[in-house]
């Protein structure tokens, strides 16, 4: 069984550059430096490339469905606990300051609705997954979440201003090498490496 790498987010032009694609974004950021050829998957409703990261195989998936139905595709693939063990997710999470990343294993949904679906699909919340953080900060470093939920959309809908973008850029080289360490030495050595 391949190692599958998903990144959430919305399909469509309107929805790039904003916050809610950053699994997406930096999937398709890594899936570039591995030359990976996306082809669009029609059962799966998905983009799907196959690479390998030394000699081992990945998959990686950029579900077209919105976020909310992101485990649509993967309940086509994953069918048991050890597919799942080979699973990781990267997305968004308003829980952490923007230009951090956390690996987290069997951890809740946190009311993320992709992650929800995700679990909901592949009945199980045992899979290493990569958080994001996608919330403003003070001047000292503090989170700022948005409290209430116009605020929420305001900020995941957002797009990203182009200083962003470029500390985005520094952070998808330290989530590539944590994907590289995931399918290498085992999810126990990315997190101690990169949390």
């Amino acid at each position: 069984m391949a190692y599958i790498f998903v990144g959430l987010g919305n399909p469509g032009e309107e929805y790039e550059n904003t916050r809610h694609n950053t699994g997406r974004s930096l999937l398709a950021v890594f899936g570039k430096s591995v030359g990976a050829e996306w082809k669009e998957d029609k059962k799966l409703n998905a983009f799907v490339a196959k690479v390998k990261i030394r000699k081992i195989p990945v998959t990686l998936i950029l579900p077209n469905t919105f976020m909310n139905k992101s485990g649509n595709c993967l309940k086509q693939i994953i069918g048991s606990q050890k597919a799942a063990e080979k699973l990781m997710v990267i997305y968004d999470d308003l829980d952490l300051p923007f230009g951090t990343s956390k690996i987290s294993f069997n951890k809740s949904s946190g009311g993320h609705k992709g992650l929800e679906s995700v679990i909901k699909g592949i009945k199980t919340e045992k899979f290493a997954r990569i958080r994001v953080g996608i919330s403003p900060t003070t001047g000292t470093g503090k989170i700022r979440k948005p409290q209430g939920e116009e605020a929420v959309t305001k900020i995941i809908l957002g797009k990203y201003k182009s200083e962003e973008i470029l500390q985005l850029k520094k952070l998808s080289k330290k989530i590539e090498k944590a994907l590289e360490t995931f399918v290498s030495d085992g999810l126990e050595k990315a997190m101690t490496n990169f949390n």
